[in-house]
């Protein structure tokens, strides 16, 4: 970022401010998230689990979707992160919100256009997407009572991550256009929502030098190791419902090897949580997202080879 300006080309700009803000290695997540759905909505017709280039795409749709969601927040918060964070990409102008709505109109297009085609005009998947759309655009104007929300920051969060459950049933549409409601998919739209406010905790829970009176933050709420006990607790119950999801995937044999990995995982999170409650500070908390991140993706990956190790895959 350094070595760019006003003048730089339109693309290294933008880059950099998806550098800065939307990772592109965070792509991983939300691809995994839609294979975690399509597999969990395809088991329920029973037989091989295929897969093939309309996943890839349905990939892409997905990430445009969560790209689109964080275009919001910097509608959201634009004003707040110029006073809080001035030397930012959008902050500092070298993109401006005007760029970002374009981005957002594309991305638009992208999940309709995918949407309406995998429903053959207007049905379930679309559906599914407005509903979705639709919760979006109210946690944009922050459901219209957004001085009681940055007053109550736990409640903030729960009304956020509502929308995880919404985005999971819109991407099994996404794959099975028309899917049941199974058992088995309730209970990945649960932990997609638990993995969410799990994960919301931990960013927002800081390090002492990291606090400021103009952002507010769990660890203020809750103190710092107040903080990250709410966050153990959250990943302890992410992955029991990542357990009482495979269970209801796999009713006769509970497989063994999926209890040992999300163990481990679990293990390699208390772990650093723990030093993180006894030696606080911005390495720790960056340490702390990094292993909620991965108890949360092999949750899902577990889950994929779950599925996938009961009824097989055949690529198409």
């Amino acid at each position: 970022m350094t070595d760019l300006n006003i003048n730089s080309p339109w693309p290294a700009r933008f880059m950099a401010w998806v550098h800065q803000r939307f990772a592109l290695p965070n792509a991983l997540l939300f691809f995994i998230l839609y294979i975690t759905a399509a597999v969990v909505a395809r088991a329920a017709a029973g037989g091989e689990i295929a897969l093939g280039g309309l996943d890839v795409l349905a990939c892409v749709v997905t990430w445009s979707f969560f790209l689109l969601l964080r275009v919001f927040d910097e509608h959201k918060d634009y004003e707040l992160d110029c006073k809080n964070h001035p030397t930012r990409v959008l902050q500092s102008g070298l993109i401006t919100l005007d760029h970002l709505k374009i981005v957002g109109g594309v991305t638009l297009v992208l999940q309709l256009g995918f949407s309406l085609a995998r429903d053959g005009g207007f049905g379930p998947t679309m559906i599914a997407w407005s509903a979705m759309f639709a919760w979006t655009c109210l946690m944009g104007k922050e459901f219209f009572i957004e001085e009681w929300l940055n007053k109550h920051l736990t409640w903030y969060a729960v009304s956020h991550m509502l929308v995880m459950p919404l985005i999971v049933w819109w991407l099994a549409n996404m794959a099975v256009p028309g899917v049941t409601l199974t058992p088995q998919l309730e209970a990945l739209m649960l932990l997609a929502f638990i993995s969410g406010f799990c994960f919301e905790i931990t960013r927002k829970t800081k390090g002492p030098e990291e606090e400021r009176d103009t952002i507010e933050s769990y660890s203020r709420i809750f103190g710092t190791q107040g903080s990250a006990m709410v966050v153990m607790g959250l990943v302890t119950a992410m992955v029991v419902n990542q357990i009482w999801l495979i269970n209801l995937l796999s009713p006769e044999k509970f497989p063994i090897w999926s209890g040992v990995v999300l163990g481990l995982f679990w293990l390699m999170g208390m772990k650093q949580l723990l030093a993180f409650t006894k030696a606080p500070s911005t390495e720790g908390r960056e340490k702390n997202e990094k292993s909620v991140a991965l108890t949360l993706l092999a949750g899902y990956a577990v889950v994929i080879g779950v599925v996938l190790s009961l009824h097989g895959a055949v690529l198409v």
